[in-house]
């Protein structure tokens, strides 16, 4: 008799109820939305479910049989069992056991946050043909904007891929964040979501930070990096934080321009986000060692003037940005 395989795994966004069902992956966000829909069409036959959570890290013998009793549960429902990678040896042998004779009338739904915790159990789920939905973390600056794009797509909304870009450019790397300003975007907005309206929603969080005027000035856009730098101090940003954001960009160009040399992966070794070094590695290509050296040294000296050495502290800003971009072209 051939072997039983389990299926794909799919991703959360396919997530449907099952009488076991494995959410797999670090992503909080994602995981939390595939149990929402699982929960979600349940709902939609019998709104009077029950839910029960359990911790598989503090788990104690016994609680997953009386959560699926039919005791318990008049009515078809659910349990979701959280954070199983620190899944103790009670958990694992209470859940072995159920694997192998699940109640066909309540969905259980085992949330793993990955790594090697829980291998037998995850074995024998799959080895069990469990539905299993993946929720992979997100880091990547091009992960970030298929994730953006994929919002607007399964809610069957257009937006331009420069709308994209500026929406992601604007909130950042926080997955929760970004899927809140999505929702909001296509709930305020009728029609095609465009990058003016991003820009209208999200704007100031962009053009008055100092993270703005760093990947401006790095760029070598000089009128763009010296508009938004002033803005940002019209609006009463203080100098420093300006500085300091300028600095940190400079530091991680430096550490991903040194890791290419010394064969060391910046990720791993220097502890830097994927997204980052890959912006890093795009944005190196206008940069030499001596051209990156001068625009240190000339944030080093604007950190000092904004910090009391200098009497100006918004021309030092200025000062540095405009070397700083000018260094680039």
């Amino acid at each position: 008799m051939a072997a039983r395989t389990a299926p794909a795994p799919a991703t959360w966004h396919a997530a449907k109820p099952a009488p076991l069902v494995l959410v797999m992956g670090p992503e909080t966000v994602l995981a939390e939305r595939a149990v929402e829909r699982i929960l979600a069409r349940m709902r939609a036959d019998d709104r009077s479910i029950d839910v029960t959570r359990l911790d598989a890290g503090s788990y104690s013998r016994g609680a997953l049989m009386a959560a699926t009793s039919p005791s318990l549960f008049a009515d078809p429902g659910a349990v979701i069992v959280e954070s199983a990678e620190t899944m103790n040896d009670e958990f694992l042998a209470d859940a072995l056991a159920y694997v192998g004779s699940p109640d066909p009338d309540a969905v259980v739904i085992i949330r793993h946050g990955g790594g090697v915790r829980g291998k037998k159990l995850l074995d024998a789920l799959r080895a069990s043909k469990t539905p299993e939905y993946t929720c992979p973390a997100i880091k990547r600056d091009n992960e970030l904007v298929d994730f953006v794009q994929g919002e607007f797509e399964r809610a069957q909304r257009a937006i331009p891929a420069k709308a994209v870009r500026a929406l992601v450019d604007a909130v950042g790397a926080d997955i929760a964040e970004l899927a809140a300003a999505s929702q909001q975007l296509m709930n305020d907005v009728d029609g095609t979501v465009d990058e003016q309206t991003v820009a209208r929603y999200y704007g100031t969080r962009v053009n008055a930070t100092g993270f703005a005027v760093a990947d401006a000035a790095v760029a070598g856009k000089t009128g763009e990096a010296l508009a938004l730098v002033r803005h940002a101090l019209a609006t009463g940003t203080d100098p420093v934080p300006l500085v300091a954001a300028l600095a940190s960009k400079l530091r991680i160009l430096a550490k991903v321009g040194a890791a290419r040399g010394r064969n060391l992966d910046p990720v791993k070794d220097l502890s830097l986000a994927p997204w980052q070094v890959d912006r890093a590695r795009r944005e190196l290509q206008r940069w030499t060692a001596d051209t990156l050296a001068d625009a240190i040294e000339a944030v080093a000296q604007a950190d000092a003037e904004v910090k009391g050495a200098g009497r100006a502290p918004q021309f030092a800003v200025e000062r540095a940005v405009r070397t700083v971009s000018q260094l680039a072209q």
